[in-house]
């Protein structure tokens, strides 16, 4: 298990404040209120250790498939239904959603191999991750990666508590299956908007691994 570049700032600045509240708590009260200096060593320890956990990227043998659409982020599948897409195809387009709480990987990774044909940022909401207007009402990152005549839409959205969510494709890229894409802080949930007629291999509720977890497969 390695740790995200994206963790480094964030774990730095919270080691230190670990550090200054603990120092200051044993110097100057660890006569008097030893319990609530262990306390809140235990409780600060607790924090720094879940943001250590939060940013892991942990060792894992990625599916490679040509003909494999595979899960783009950790979680659980909350959202399999047909959809209008209004942003980019304009057309009715097959749904994933994946849900990720604080406690799964954040890692998002491309689904298919080929060309970033479009990346567009939206301001929006912060609604929970699970509530039906988050697709399209929340701040949201969405980028569209062509195989072929095959064309697959990925929309990192921000939930109430994710409010960082990034982003490294860049259109004109040329991509890989597995590979990074980006990375939302802090729960949040990542749709995939798929050709209707994708045969779907997920159903709802199941916990997917991302960059694993076969989603769908291409009827090419």
């Amino acid at each position: 298990m390695t740790i995200h570049r994206e963790g480094y700032k964030t774990i730095a600045i919270a080691t230190l404040i670990f550090g200054a509240i603990n120092i200051s708590l044993f110097y100057f009260f660890s006569a008097s209120l030893m319990w609530i200096c262990a306390a809140v060593f235990i409780i600060t320890l607790l924090v720094l250790l879940f943001l250590v956990s939060f940013f892991r990227i942990p060792n894992r043998v990625i599916t490679i498939d040509d003909n494999a659409i595979i899960a783009p982020a950790d979680g659980k599948v909350v959202v399999i239904e047909e959809t209008t897409d209004v942003e980019y195809f304009k057309d009715k387009r097959l749904q994933v959603s994946i849900f990720m709480s604080p406690a799964n990987v954040h890692v998002n990774r491309n689904p298919i191999s080929g060309d970033v044909i479009y990346n567009q940022y939206h301001k929006g909401k912060y609604l929970v991750a699970w509530h039906p207007k988050s697709s399209t009402d929340n701040e949201r990152q969405s980028a569209v990666i062509r195989k072929g005549n095959t064309e697959i839409l990925v929309k990192q959205i921000a939930g109430a508590l994710a409010k960082r969510i990034v982003n490294y494709l860049q259109v004109g890229q040329k991509v890989k299956q597995g590979e990074e894409m980006g990375f939302i802080k802090f729960g949040s949930r990542v749709d995939l908007l798929l050709p209707i007629g994708t045969t779907i291999n997920v159903k709802l509720n199941e916990v997917v691994q991302g960059g694993v977890t076969v989603i769908a497969t291409l009827n090419i």
